[in-house]
């Protein structure tokens, strides 16, 4: 498919406007082309939104959605199957120009309706997003600089150079660049790389594990967003982030562990990425300067890999992460990821690897947990896991996104938060006072 179209906005952009604009104006099209109808045409276009709110209420209800629904994308299901309704009306009355106009009406609100909800959660900003395929352009690994120095001090003895980008840069670790993924089916992550990662002789900068949620894909628009903002402020200094797969395709859950099934996700991760960002990045080599993060299922993997291997990554952040992961499906968990084991499983769990850690084991370690205060799916879990970190000896940060639910608002807000949150462990700014 064309990378234009995998890789065309559609959140933050006049798309969602224009289809819905067009979908009202082929719903009066239709309405006022036959005026002794419109009763009947109205109730018909009324009757298909009241079902599909219905049925959207029925499915969140059951948990369907393993969560709430965000009030907008309810309005905009049902928005969508009414002008659909009126549409199909249309399509069914002569004269041709207004089966026309109801065709023009369907596609229009079924285009609409998918924007609309895709806008309410606010996760997956492209298409490349939504089908778990990879469409930037293949990364350029940049040289390495003559850094020395502290790295807890870098903020203060950096001084970008001119000419240095305004933004960072975003592409994809792919053929030559790609990470090994041993026995594991990852598919391509993806590099950000902060403008004081650009110039020459750049600093050695702190590494970003980041994984997004499921499904999901190794997408880092909404993490380069926060990055560039933190950037923007910090004379060009960010961490280098790479955004990589935990799931192997969107409808797959590894819940974080090697196993048969699955493959080697654990070990991709907490070995091959380190080792070969360590080889191809210029990154700082103490692993204290180290974030392991992630988003939904990606927070809860990372909050397992931070509890599980403290001398890989020394800085947590867990983004409305589940409580642990497979939380959602813990029998097939079990079966498919532990063997049927139900002890493996819960010694998996973040907060029972927290509490087997030895004393001391997090002594220096930041823990960032976040979530929307009307999170009801995860935010309890988050809370949780939080007090567990506490209890273990980690430093630990919470930020709760007011009026947000699991959704991307409450994304950007946790990430709007976090990144300048970590910065003094990861010497990109002052302690606080």
């Amino acid at each position: 498919m064309n990378k234009f179209v995998l890789s065309f906005e559609l959140i933050d952009s006049p798309l969602l406007t224009i289809a819905a604009i067009v979908a009202a104006v082929g719903v009066a099209v239709v309405i006022v082309w036959s005026p002794r109808r419109i009763v009947r045409t109205l109730i018909v276009g009324a009757v298909a939104g009241v079902v599909m709110f219905l049925v959207a209420k029925i499915l969140e209800a059951m948990g369907t959605f393993q969560g709430p629904l965000p009030g907008a994308a309810v309005w905009w299901g049902s928005g969508a199957l009414a002008a659909v309704a009126i549409g199909v009306v249309g399509i069914c009355r002569r004269p041709w120009v207004r089966r026309a106009s109801g065709v023009v009406t369907v596609i229009a609100a079924l285009l609409a309706g998918a924007l609309g909800v895709n806008a309410s959660y606010g996760v997956t900003h492209n298409l490349a997003a939504i089908l778990g395929v990879q469409a930037l352009d293949p990364a350029s690994l940049p040289q390495g600089g003559a850094s020395s120095g502290d790295p807890a001090t870098l903020y203060q003895r950096w001084e970008p150079p001119a000419g240095m980008p305004a933004q960072g840069s975003v592409s994809a670790l792919t053929g030559n660049t790609k990470i090994p993924t041993g026995q594991y089916a990852a598919r391509d992550a993806s590099l950000y790389l902060p403008p004081a990662a650009q110039v020459p002789n750049p600093p050695a900068l702190p590494l970003l594990v980041f994984m997004m949620g499921q499904p999901g894909s190794p997408d880092p628009t909404a993490l380069a967003k926060a990055l560039d903002a933190f950037a923007a402020k910090n004379k060009g200094l960010a961490p280098i982030a790479i955004v990589v797969d935990q799931l192997t395709a969107p409808d797959r859950d590894p819940a974080c562990a090697d196993s048969a099934k699955f493959g080697a996700v654990s070990t991709y991760i907490n070995q091959l990425v380190p080792q070969w960002a360590e080889k191809n990045l210029n990154i700082i080599k103490d692993s204290k300067y180290w974030v392991i993060g992630g988003f939904s299922n990606g927070g809860s993997c990372a909050v397992t890999y931070g509890a599980k291997y403290p001398t890989t990554w020394g800085q947590i952040l867990d983004v409305m992460g589940n409580e642990f992961p497979g939380s959602e499906h813990v029998s097939q968990t079990v079966a498919d990821v532990f063997g049927g084991d139900a002890n493996a499983f819960q010694a998996n769990k973040p907060s029972s690897l927290m509490a087997a850690a030895p004393a001391g084991s997090y002594a220096g370690h930041t823990a960032v947990f976040t979530w929307g205060s009307e999170d009801t799916t995860y935010g309890p879990g988050q809370k949780a896991n939080s007090e567990a970190a506490q209890a273990a000896g980690f430093t630990v940060l919470t930020y709760i996104v007011q009026g947000a639910g699991h959704t991307g608002e409450a994304l950007d807000g946790s990430l709007a938060y976090a990144i300048p949150a970590l910065a003094p462990a990861l010497g990109l700014a002052a302690p606080p006072s």
